[in-house]
């Protein structure tokens, strides 16, 4: 099953890198528009997510349109993806614009604090933009092995590091004592029970403080970037403004700092609703474990 699955799979990339990449970018968002219809437990979770964030803004026939609206995004930035891994920097430039790249030079150590804003895989590009950099970032493998495997085989077309993040914890140590680095780092998804217990968008929930503690470990500067959809297979990626990691020649607590990043990250979905990430079950209730150390959760610094 397995290998039926990957060379499945294998054929309809083929099949999607043969195409010009608009094409490809309808395709995705026709199928996305049929997700939200066959997929009702993503839906629930985009419908109850939207609700519980924008309910005082919105009706709930905005709510929903907004919802159909995401899901053919999604469709469309997953199908670009498979599309976009295999171009060259030069058949991406009328696609790609990029923003403040000039805060990466000189080439130095430097975490991304993203998250899944549009195409999200076009992060790895920037040290496409800005010569002298290695792109690097951490993945959770999928339980499917034959997808895993084609997962895999796609990301390696970047020219990105990929770094499994329950066993390529030494690699990726090792790759962090390089002179000219971009650690992409994705915190937009529940942080699990050792997260920080912060609000984003009004709302508590669980965050990951990795880019924080990775940014004070390996003396790196931070950043949020995000990528917009601009239009139809059209992305602007900007980087904003450097995220300060210390303050009067002190470590800033990890906890300012992530705090930092989720502003950062809310002012991106406010800017555009439907560009982000919705499916996810972002707003976990805490376990009472968590809710009874109360500060104490905030201000730990442990590594994921």
């Amino acid at each position: 099953m397995n290998t039926l699955i990957y060379w499945f799979g294998s054929v309809v990339v083929v099949l999607l890198q043969a195409l010009p990449l608009t094409a490809v970018a309808r395709i995705g968002r026709a199928g996305g528009a049929l997700a939200f219809w066959l997929d009702g437990r993503h839906r629930r979770v985009t419908l109850k997510n939207l609700t519980m964030c924008f309910g005082g803004e919105m009706s709930p026939a905005e709510i929903r349109a907004l919802a159909k609206e995401n899901f053919r995004r999604l469709g469309e930035n997953y199908a670009s993806a498979v599309k976009t891994v295999a171009m060259t920097f030069d058949e991406l430039r009328p696609h790609v614009e990029y923003v403040g790249a000039e805060h990466l030079l000189p080439p130095r150590r430097v975490i991304n604090a993203g998250g899944h804003f549009g195409n999200f895989e076009l992060y790895a590009r920037f040290s496409d933009v800005v010569a002298g950099y290695q792109s690097a970032t951490t993945y959770r493998a999928l339980n499917q092995p034959g997808l895993n495997r084609l997962m895999e085989k796609l990301r390696n077309h970047s020219g990105c590091l990929f770094f499994e993040r329950r066993t390529g914890g030494p690699l990726l140590r090792a790759a962090m004592n390089q002179p000219a680095i971009i650690l992409g780092l994705q915190i937009d998804q529940h942080g699990g029970d050792h997260g920080l217990r912060l609000p984003f968008l009004g709302h508590d929930c669980s965050t990951n403080p990795s880019p924080a503690v990775f940014a004070l470990r390996y003396d790196c500067e931070l950043y949020a970037a995000v990528c917009f959809r601009i239009g139809l297979a059209k992305w602007r990626l900007e980087l904003g403004e450097k995220i300060p990691t210390h303050e009067n020649g002190h470590p800033r607590p990890v906890v300012d700092i992530i705090r930092d990043v989720l502003r950062a990250h809310e002012v991106a979905v406010r800017r555009d609703p439907a560009n982000w990430f919705w499916v996810h079950n972002r707003w976990k209730p805490a376990p009472k474990k968590v809710e009874s150390r109360g500060s104490r959760v905030e201000g730990q610094t442990d590594t994921p």
